[in-house]
């Protein structure tokens, strides 16, 4: 390997080197405010070439009014914007070397698909030829090349979604910004879209950032993801570390479901597991102490598919994190079940369990008295925060 083991393993991977150790984008405490709000507060960024990355959030959070303020639709109160290097902060959007995606894909409806994806590049002058053959190269990109002469009507809600990322890509931006750009299609066709926006990724090779309020969409996007509320960045990290190792009570319980368990921690063992007083229960509990230390007030994260349940009496012996309850909700969703279990000192803990079996077979059902439980090492100690 060498070579300082490739930069000593990318330096804690930016992002995913080779070529990509200087971020293409970098926020230096950028703040917005519309009137006495604070819309986007102190915000710190890097983002690398190449990367997919989402600004995760829930309504009102601050993610568009960010990605606004990248395009240039907007400028910041304070703070510092650099595009490959060079400050972007006060420069107006024609000026930037950007291009937007909008959730209503905004095509022009009495034009073609070709002339659709080709206006921006005859706004820059660009004829003949090379007009030609940048219009056909990005249309076969995306599949639609049959589809030139049509006008956006005669297009499929997915169709008139790539004609966008189409004439988004034609200009080669250095970045391409997508706000919940697949928000208007059906579940299947979003599934689809997502794929084809990662192979457009990697054949490109242009840095996206993407706007989304939906976890999964940004789970399977995503290289990272910057969960935001109240105009602050609360996390950065891949798809695998917010969901197995949220830093805070708040990253953990917006990505999926998560139960927790309340109390204080007594030890730290040797081998980092914690152990945890939990509040209303006899005995202690179980888990990875991650940064909250002996003494302190926390909470036990564990996600449902890491729950094991059987009927009562049917759990293996030896499981230190064993508690009894009852099925109190059970819905079938095909490829799993989900239980919500109350426990006998009153907290609800929702269960998945993988229909490997045909569901007329399963042994657990509503009302039934039942073991729940799950190792140390699959559940996460939260702080208090």
């Amino acid at each position: 390997m060498s070579d300082q083991a490739i930069t000593d393993a990318y330096a804690n991977r930016p992002w995913e080197a080779p070529d990509r150790n200087e971020p293409v984008v970098r926020l230096r405490g950028v703040v917005k405010r519309f009137g006495s709000v604070e819309a986007v507060s102190g915000v710190d960024l890097d983002i690398y070439r190449g990367e997919i990355f989402c600004l995760l959030g829930g309504s009102g959070c601050g993610k568009t009014t960010l990605l606004r303020m990248l395009a240039g639709l907007e400028l910041p109160n304070e703070g510092r914007i650099e595009i490959d290097g060079q400050d972007m902060t006060a420069l107006p959007a024609y000026e930037r070397p950007v291009n937007m995606m909008f959730q209503s894909y905004a095509l022009f409806p009495h034009m073609s698909v070709a002339a659709n994806v080709s206006f921006g590049l005859k706004r820059d002058g660009i004829r003949g030829e090379e007009l030609e053959t940048r219009v056909r190269d990005a249309l076969a990109q995306l599949e639609l090349g049959d589809f030139a002469d049509r006008k956006p009507h005669q297009l499929s809600g997915g169709q008139r979604q790539r004609v966008a990322l189409a004439r988004a890509i034609v200009k080669r931006p250095k970045l391409l910004l997508l706000d919940e750009p697949l928000g208007a299609l059906d579940k299947r066709l979003r599934e689809n879209a997502q794929y084809q926006l990662m192979k457009l990724a990697d054949d490109t090779g242009i840095t996206m950032i993407v706007v989304t309020h939906d976890q999964e969409e940004a789970m399977v996007l995503s290289t990272r993801s910057a969960v935001m509320d109240k105009g602050q960045v609360r996390q950065v990290g891949t798809p695998s570390e917010l969901y197995e190792k949220p830093g805070s009570r708040f990253v953990a319980a917006f990505l999926g479901n998560i139960s927790l368990f309340d109390g204080t921690v007594s030890v730290i063992r040797d081998d980092g597991i914690a152990e945890l007083a939990v509040d209303g229960l006899e005995r202690p509990l179980f888990a990875s102490a991650g940064d909250v230390p002996a003494g302190a007030r926390g909470a036990l994260a564990v996600r449902p598919e890491k729950v094991r349940i059987a009927r009562e009496g049917a759990a293996p012996d030896g499981q230190i994190n064993r508690l009894g309850g009852s099925v109190e909700g059970l819905a079938y969703l095909g490829d799993v079940t989900s239980y919500r279990v109350r426990t006998d000192h009153g907290a609800l803990v929702e269960v998945t369990r993988a229909n490997s079996e045909n569901a007329a077979e399963r042994d657990v059902d509503w009302d039934d008295r039942v073991d729940i439980w799950f190792a140390p090492e699959n559940a996460l100690l939260l702080g208090d925060a």
